[in-house]
């Protein structure tokens, strides 16, 4: 009798113990709660309804006519050559702005890696463009720069007697890339930066002391221990520049071949009224950002856990 009675009461006794501590884990979670929900009625719901209506034949000027075609408008932003030229230019763009801005901001996180009078100035000068608003830094390329009557590059070789080209007429897609590499190269230096002052000292200084040289240090010391910044710098930039709209849209308004994915959505939705074409070519985007955003992820984790392994 008494063996049998003192097994529901431990059971119990374990229930009681495990219940404050419920109660304890909702305590802290309800708080997020509020923010959870948020998110979910902001990002979540629409993108649902923009899934949905991908599946759609719909024109909001044929609202009576919409009807449902399954994968139609996936395959049409496949197969038809303008959204397919969109989504190579999509590439393209985010490849040389990624490439460019990496190697731009290794060279100015180097530089910033040593100690000069003013460096903390530098640094901020430096820092700037990442911190405009995309719309601004296009305008000011756009207007002040790229101008042929009174932008500053081609008062710069009005100066020199060299020729007055129009910059955005002559090379729009390289234009738009330049101005993403000025706002985007901050931000890879500034990654490659905390890359380079996590380098063992001691390290180095014994490579030094063995005879090594600049380039002997920076090429098997400096740029494996950077690998995994520079995989994080590409990934998060590809992440943003993929969904970029601002400066294509500010600097030749999607003519001349720069039309990207983005702008290629906007076109189809505001100006040809193609709801479901549209929101195809959008879930595109998104499952496209979905899988660099993975990559990204799992750099970032990898390199949480290298730095708590050396500490």
């Amino acid at each position: 009798m008494t063996a049998t009675t003192t097994v529901p009461v431990a059971h119990a006794r374990v229930g009681i113990a495990k219940t404050p501590g419920r109660l304890r884990a909702w305590a802290t979670r309800a708080p997020l709660l509020p923010a959870l929900v948020f998110m979910i009625v902001v990002t979540q719901l629409p993108f649902v309804a923009t899934l949905v209506i991908s599946f759609f034949d719909w024109n909001a000027l044929y609202p009576d006519a919409r009807r449902f075609t399954w994968f139609a408008n996936y395959s049409e932003v496949l197969t038809d050559p303008d959204l397919r030229k969109s989504v190579l230019t999509t590439i393209l763009l985010t490849a040389t702005v990624v490439i460019v801005s990496l190697v731009a901001g290794l060279g100015l996180a180097l530089l910033l890696d040593r100690k000069f009078r003013g460096r903390g100035l530098v640094r901020t000068l430096l820092i700037a463009p990442f911190l405009l608003v995309p719309v601004a830094a296009a305008l000011l390329w756009k207007h002040v720069l790229y101008n042929p009557e009174y932008g500053l590059l081609n008062g710069l070789l009005h100066y020199v007697g060299g020729p007055q080209p129009d910059w955005i007429s002559n090379t729009p897609l390289l234009a738009v890339e330049t101005a993403l590499v000025w706002q985007w190269t901050p931000f890879m230096m500034l990654i490659l930066l905390a890359g380079l002052q996590s380098r063992s000292p001691e390290l180095i200084e014994a490579a030094r002391m063995d005879g090594a040289g600049n380039w002997q240090v920076f090429r098997y010391l400096t740029l494996p221990h950077l690998r995994r910044y520079l995989e994080l710098g590409a990934l998060l930039g590809s992440v943003y520049i993929v969904q970029n709209f601002d400066a294509v849209f500010t600097i030749t308004s999607g003519g001349l071949g720069t039309a990207n994915l983005p702008y290629t959505v906007y076109q189809s939705f505001y100006q040809a009224h193609e709801n479901g074409l549209a929101s195809a070519a959008g879930v595109l985007v998104v499952i496209g950002s979905i899988i660099i955003a993975t990559f990204a992820l799992r750099v970032v984790s990898s390199l949480f856990r290298e730095e708590a392994s050396r500490a």
